[in-house]
């Protein structure tokens, strides 16, 4: 699925990206938020860009966080950032924030929003294999929404799931928005 992904245009990407953000705006979890979790995107990737979804949600007063790993313990959590130029990258492959950024407590977030690199029906999704989501979604989600976006084609019937696995609530594609715990 990466190679697939990767082989998108970018125009292609920014136009699935931009119905995915138009999705996400509509949503009632995203109406009701106060403090969303999202992902900067790794462009070189073709991942679903929410820059735009950033903009959005601070123009309405969300207070948005994004991931950030600790390098020692392999660790995940959230943290809030004033504005996305205060994130930057820490050798992981994508922007985070600094570690003097304020970390999100456990029930400080109301809306997770989680990239995937295929996701299901049912919720399951696969990421890039280090499983820092899985880990990490339980922390926040309930009563967080957690909510994995993906491009349409990255949708499959069913994504193997193992116990350490952790579904999300919702799958909002460039097509399509799916209540996962009505397919599960």
């Amino acid at each position: 699925m990466r190679g697939v992904r990767k082989t998108a245009p970018l125009e292609a990407c920014a136009e699935r990206s931009a119905q995915i953000v138009a999705s996400l705006e509509a949503h009632p979890a995203v109406q009701a938020s106060k403090a969303a979790a999202l992902f900067w995107p790794i462009v070189e990737r073709h991942e679903v860009d929410l820059r735009p979804f950033d903009t959005a949600l601070r123009a309405r007063g969300v207070r948005v966080a994004y991931p950030s790993i600790d390098p020692d313990t392999g660790d995940m959590v959230f943290r809030f950032v004033g504005d996305p130029a205060e994130l930057e990258d820490a050798g992981y492959g994508f922007a985070e924030p600094s570690k003097d950024a304020p970390v999100a407590a456990s029930g400080d977030l109301d809306l997770v929003i989680v990239p995937a690199l295929a996701v299901d029906p049912t919720g399951h999704r696969i990421g890039y294999g280090a499983g820092y989501y899985d880990r990490t979604l339980p922390k926040y989600a309930p009563p967080a929404v957690a909510i994995a976006v993906a491009y349409d084609y990255q949708l499959v019937a069913e994504v193997p799931a193992t116990p350490g696995d952790v579904q999300v609530a919702w799958v909002v594609t460039d097509k399509r928005v799916l209540d996962a715990r009505d397919a599960g």
